[in-house]
């Protein structure tokens, strides 16, 4: 997988082709011949070309809760 900053990709909204989902296409034919962890990187980045890339949202949140202990 490239790991080029997100400003180096480009998206060509000027092609579009509908085909039918039991096709075989070169593109199908790439994604079922790489590993879940491409997929999944893949997936990150086109989700961080879509929504933007925040450092402060890339850590989970931690939740604190007090909770009292109730003696009988």
């Amino acid at each position: 997988m490239n790991s080029l900053p997100l400003e180096e990709y480009q998206l060509n909204r000027s092609i579009l082709s509908i085909t039918n989902l039991t096709d075989m296409n070169d593109e199908k034919i790439y994604w079922l011949q790489t590993t879940p962890k491409e997929r999944l990187l893949a997936l990150e980045m086109m989700r961080q070309i879509n929504y933007g890339y925040d450092a402060t949202t890339t850590r989970f949140q931690r939740i604190f809760e007090i909770a009292e202990l109730k003696t009988s």
